[in-house]
Formats: C-alpha cells, sequence, structure tokens
C-alpha cells in the first residue's frame, strides 16, 4: 500500500499534542515517515480488565492518524504478558491472572478499540496475542533472551530501585516480565511502538532487543499520561476504578465526563479529543480570566467525547439531555428523552436498563437499582426485579439520564 508522504501532515502528527517523547528523535521519526516506507506500528495492551478506558484513548488517536497516512498498525493483546504482571509503577507484585481470566477480558478489545482504529477497509489495523510466541518459548529459549539484558539495565527501573530502597520484595518474574514484553518487538519485527510514559522502560528493552536479534531500529513513542494536574494520579486506572469505558453507554459516558473535576477538563480536551489546539488555548484563557466558571467548557468536553465513539447525532442528544435536566433543573423535553420499544412479553427493568443504554452491564444496572439511583415515573424503585408495563419514564442517577418505555403491540 502507498502510503502519504505529505510533510505538513508528517509534521502536524510528529508534533502532536499526543506525543511526550519520541527516541532516538523527532526528526528521524520525520525522515522515516517521509520516506515512503510503510512502518509496522504497534501498540499494546495487558488484558487485565474488560474495558479499553479513555485513558487508551491517546495512543488510538495517534494511531489512527498514522494509519491514515497508510501505515500497518497492529492492536497486540498481552494475553500471556497479562498472566506475569507488569511491575509498573506498584510497589508489591501484581495478582497474576489466569489464563480464562486473560481470555474473558480481551474479547471485546478489537470492537472497543475499532470505535477508533478501522479494522476494515483498504488499510485496515490487525489484532495480534502474544501468547502465539512467547508460549512456544522453551527454557533454552529463556536463558538466550536473559543473555541480552544485564542486570545493572534492569534495576535502573525506578519501581524496582523504589523496592529496593524501601525494602520490599522482587520476585524473580517481575524481572522478566520486561524481556517478554520487549520481545514481542522482535516477534512483530516492528519498525515503532507506542504506549504511555509509564511503559518507556519496557519499550526500550523491545528497542535493545531489536537491535540485539534484528540488527534493526526501533522507534519509540511515547503518550502522555491523563492524570489530574492537582494529585499527579492516573484518571483511568484500571486497577484503582473510577475510569470511563469504552463500552460505557453515551449516557454513561456523557454523565461521568461531567462529573469529572473542572482541573482535568484541559487534560481531557488534549488527549482525549481531536478539538483543536488553538480552542482549546482559548479556553485556558477564559479559565484565568474567570476559573470558577467551567460549564462551558465541560459542555464542549462531553461532545467531544462522545461524538468519538458515537457519533454527532448521540453527542448533540446527550448534551441537550445534560442542559435540559440538568442547568434548567426541569423535566426533559420528549425530544431529549431516549426512547426503547419493545416486544411483549413486559420485561423487568434490568434488561430495559441494559438494552436502552443507561448501564452497560446487568451487574451495572443492579447496582443501580440497589443504590436507589433508578426512577420510574419520578418514584424510586429499589426492586431489581420490577416489571415495566410499557409507557413508563425511566430516570436514572443524579446526572438524571432519561428513557420512555413502549411496547408494540
Amino acid at each position: 500500500m502507498k502510503v502519504d508522504t505529505n510533510p505538513r501532515k508528517i509534521k502536524a502528527l510528529v508534533d502532536s499534542r499526543f506525543i511526550d517523547k519520541i527516541y532516538p528523535s523527532r526528526a528521524k521519526l520525520e525522515e522515516a515517515l517521509r520516506s515512503g516506507k510503510r512502518l509496522t506500528i504497534y501498540h499494546g495492551v495487558d488484558p487485565t480488565a474488560p474495558d479499553l478506558h479513555l485513558g487508551h484513548s491517546t495512543n488510538f488517536l495517534l494511531l489512527r492518524e498514522l494509519q491514515k497516512l497508510g501505515h500497518r498498525i497492529i492492536l497486540l493483546v498481552g494475553d500471556f504478558t497479562a498472566r506475569i504482571g507488569d511491575p509498573t509503577d506498584k510497589l508489591s507484585a501484581r495478582k497474576p491472572f489466569t489464563e480464562k481470566e486473560v481470555k474473558n477480558n480481551s474479547k471485546t478489545y478489537k470492537n472497543q478499540a475499532g470505535k477508533i482504529l478501522s479494522f476494515t477497509g483498504a488499510n485496515p489495523a490487525e489484532i495480534a496475542f502474544n501468547s502465539r510466541w512467547l508460549k512456544r518459548m522453551n527454557f533454552e529459549d529463556l536463558i538466550k533472551l536473559s543473555a541480552k539484558l544485564t542486570h545493572a539495565q534492569i534495576i535502573k527501573r525506578d519501581m524496582f530501585r523504589r523496592r529496593i530502597k524501601e525494602d520490599k520484595e522482587i520476585f524473580l518474574h517481575e524481572f522478566l516480565y520486561p524481556l517478554m514484553q520487549g520481545y514481542d518487538s522482535v516477534a512483530l519485527k516492528t519498525d515503532a511502538e507506542v504506549g504511555g510514559t509509564d511503559q518507556t522502560f519496557n519499550m526500550l528493552v523491545g528497542r535493545d532487543l531489536e537491535k540485539a536479534y534484528l540488527n534493526k531500529e526501533k522507534f519509540v513513542i511515547t503518550t502522555p499520561l491523563l492524570e489530574n494536574p492537582k494529585t499527579g494520579r492516573k484518571l483511568m486506572s484500571k486497577s484503582e476504578g473510577g475510569y470511563i469505558s469504552l463500552q460505557d453507554s453515551p449516557a454513561e459516558m456523557y454523565g461521568k465526563l461531567m462529573a469529572l473535576p473542572d482541573e482535568v477538563i484541559i487534560p481531557c480536551l488534549e488527549l482525549c479529543t481531536e478539538y483543536p489546539q488553538e480552542q482549546i488555548e482559548g479556553i485556558k484563557k477564559g479559565f484565568k480570566r474567570d476559573p470558577t466558571n467551567p460549564r462551558d467548557a465541560k459542555l464542549i468536553l462531553g461532545y467531544e467525547v462522545v461524538k468519538i465513539y458515537y457519533g454527532k447525532e448521540k453527542a448533540q442528544d446527550e448534551q441537550n439531555k445534560f442542559i435540559n435536566t440538568i442547568l434548567k433543573k426541569g423535566l426533559p423535553k420528549e425530544k431529549a428523552v431516549h426512547s426503547l420499544t419493545l416486544e411483549l412479553p413486559f420485561r423487568d427493568i434490568i434488561y430495559v436498563l441494559v438494552n436502552g443504554g443507561l448501564a452497560s452491564s446487568k451487574s451495572s444496572a443492579w447496582r443501580l437499582v440497589n443504590q436507589g439511583a433508578v426512577k420510574i415515573d419520578s418514584e424510586r424503585i429499589d426492586n431489581p426485579k420490577h416489571m415495566l408495563a410499557g409507557g413508563e419514564l425511566i430516570e436514572v442517577g443524579k446526572k438524571r439520564h432519561f428513557l420512555r418505555v413502549r411496547y408494540r403491540k
């Protein structure tokens, strides 16, 4: 496939706000992108939870731009490495995952990533699983791989140094994790890897291994982490919870965005949307003039994020509902209410919440009901087996998402 070598597009990409650092340099990557060679570029995700989340979106948005230029994009699922556990940012060893847990967690990853990347068309993205090569390794292979890295190189990793300083254990399998992840680059014969700054060490190990095994240079492209600038903590941590899933319904996604603290509006606009940078700069200036009124910026954030995953119409619907029900403090106009038409027999509230897009799963719907977050015709219910007769107006949560249930006779 012919790649796009337009200098203006390439310059915009390497200077993108989605990129933190490039190894060995931005100039070298720009040169490679302008050469006309089709590069193989991948991003790896360990399936430690069933959901991809908004923190992953920076990587996918960057990969989409590279895909548009005609380069080969691979989503690598670390179904083997997830069973070892990445020690990144952990002061104790991670809980190991079983093969069954990993398989269940990753079963919808392609569909989730496919909300940004294209897995069809003239230049489809690909999906790969690192168990394909890592599972076949024998002990001799592992010894040879281990010989490519020294103890001094491994303990340069910040997390290992912190553990040593605090007299905390480091298990031998944790030393092997960077080698396993690094070997992915060798197996894929990749030209570049994209990943968060917390993965820099692992990705640079892959760069070293490609030189050793293939005598090939690999670009490492790091992306900024989505963090709260006030606390310095990750916003979308799978292990700590509280993240916005790419599988959330439009209502859930918009509601969670509106509930984010004000100080994360700018980071989310910059790293989770394609909203023009010059307009983001205008919002920053507005905050300086009046830091007490972020409402309009949040409305923009909610619209721009939902638009990426569900399109302009759904994004506008959610924005209209929020304005009518929260800002204007009234019941929604009927056009701002989602509707769900069902065949008889009548359905229970759990089925309706899930199929009406107000809950992402049955367990989520049960929690909403048990927490008293669901009203039917303005009356709170607490019975997850409540049956609906048709015509009811369902209201969910403090952000007041509405659904009108109808039955087809």
